[in-house]
């Protein structure tokens, strides 16, 4: 009987939990990680905070040392992008014209930045923010009294926005919806965070869409859909991320907003996964399919593929979860905001700690918590448990974070 390989596409976090559990859940066959930059595995929440700042260098970015992988027999192929999958065949076809035949395959292709398409956007003061060596690019403009221009005031716009803010740049954020984080949470939360990048010189513009961008002198000029322009000597378009599925939507694996799998990261061909920003699966949580973009959700996911492939079915359970650094403020979120009948505040937003509970019922389906690490903490808890909540007691802060379920 010839050895079994299991083949992984992509080398960010999905793809990395994926390996490492192949191995911890007993998997002796040869394990083949393929990814299209050209550096191991490495951490990507940084980069838009202190990697971006200058405070730590590429190595600490990294999720293991090359001898990590060497120790379990991991072999890591980079710079190599997989150009097709034969399904039938059980063989992926790559860039530099070689050929891995698989009896498990792992896609965790991730996402990419959402493009922007208006005039301009290939003027060399325009970037996106998603590899190393997007940041890299950007940092070169990174200097004191430059001028930022930030097209979108999502997660990673706001996040950029703060260490621009700290390092003295000039910043102006255009974000087309009405509040920032308007894909992310409510709008008592949005509006805390437009006060703090206001009270920290940002320049903060909703319902504002960026219609073309053009060279002015040695910078560029960002034109909006109210008449109004700005000088940037750097411009960073945030509008999103979209999955890589196209790997798996040209060899005829069903996909929707991402590649659709079961609870054990099946995809609809046999002996192919996928897991982490490429995927979406069915929430027990919220009775639907989600796709999600979080590196808690890439590792459940990894680990939940890797125990399937060696037989072992363990479905996804996890509540999604995220976080933000913005200034020396922690955004700390769990579950999905949406199908809410009511929101309570724990603490004072002038305080700049707080917690947002999102009800239906007495049942908390969602939270943002605010430099409240107990909050959140229970938080996922009560939200994977569907334990009830006594409403009465949310708003009081002087109790106990615990007193606060039936």
């Amino acid at each position: 009987m010839s050895e079994q390989l299991a083949a992984i596409i992509g080398a960010g976090q999905a793809a990395f939990q994926a390996a490492v559990n192949l191995r911890n859940e007993g998997y002796v066959g040869r394990i083949v990680m393929v990814g299209d930059e050209p550096c191991l595995p490495y951490n990507r929440p940084p980069l838009c905070k202190n990697f971006l700042a200058g405070l730590i260098p590429e190595e600490k970015l990294l999720l293991r040392p090359r001898s990590f992988f060497l120790d379990l027999d991991i072999d890591i192929r980079t710079g190599v992008t997989a150009d097709k999958l034969r399904v039938s065949d059980h063989v992926v076809d790559f860039s530099d014209g070689q050929s891995l035949g698989f009896d498990h395959l792992v896609i965790a292709t991730g996402g990419r930045p959402r493009k922007l398409n208006i005039p301009g956007v290939d003027l060399p003061q325009v970037h996106y923010l998603r590899t190393m060596a997007d940041v890299n690019g950007i940092r070169r403009s990174m200097q004191p009294g430059a001028r930022m221009v930030l097209i979108g005031g999502g997660y990673i716009g706001l996040e950029v926005a703060a260490v621009a803010r700290q390092i003295g740049l000039e910043v102006t954020i255009l974000e087309a919806a009405p509040q920032l984080l308007s894909r992310i949470t409510g709008a008592l939360v949005a509006g805390f965070y437009c006060d703090l990048h206001r009270k920290n010189g940002v320049e903060v513009h909703c319902e504002t869409s960026a219609t073309h961008i053009e060279p002015d002198g040695t910078g560029a000029r960002v034109f909006c859909n109210d008449g109004k322009s700005y000088p940037a000597d750097v411009v960073i378009v945030a509008v999103g991320m979209e999955p890589n599925i196209d790997l798996a939507l040209n060899a005829g694996i069903v996909c929707n907003k991402g590649i659709v799998t079961d609870d054990f990261c099946r995809t609809s061909a046999l002996d192919i996964y996928a897991a982490g920003d490429c995927s979406e699966h069915r929430s027990s949580f919220y009775d639907t399919q989600m796709h999600l973009q979080s590196v808690p959700s890439a590792i459940e996911q990894g680990r939940t593929a890797a125990a399937a492939i060696c037989g072992k079915l363990k479905p996804l359970k996890h509540v999604p979860w995220f976080w933000s650094d913005q200034y020396d403020i922690k955004l700390q979120s769990a579950g999905v905001v949406g199908g809410h009948d009511q929101i309570l505040v724990r603490g004072k937003l002038e305080d700049r700690s707080f917690a947002a509970f999102y009800l239906k019922g007495q049942r908390l389906i969602a939270m943002d918590a605010v430099n409240r690490p107990e909050e959140f903490s229970l938080s996922k808890e009560w939200i994977a448990a569907k334990t009830p909540l006594c409403i009465e007691r949310i708003e009081n802060d002087a109790l106990p974070v615990k007193q606060l379920s039936l």
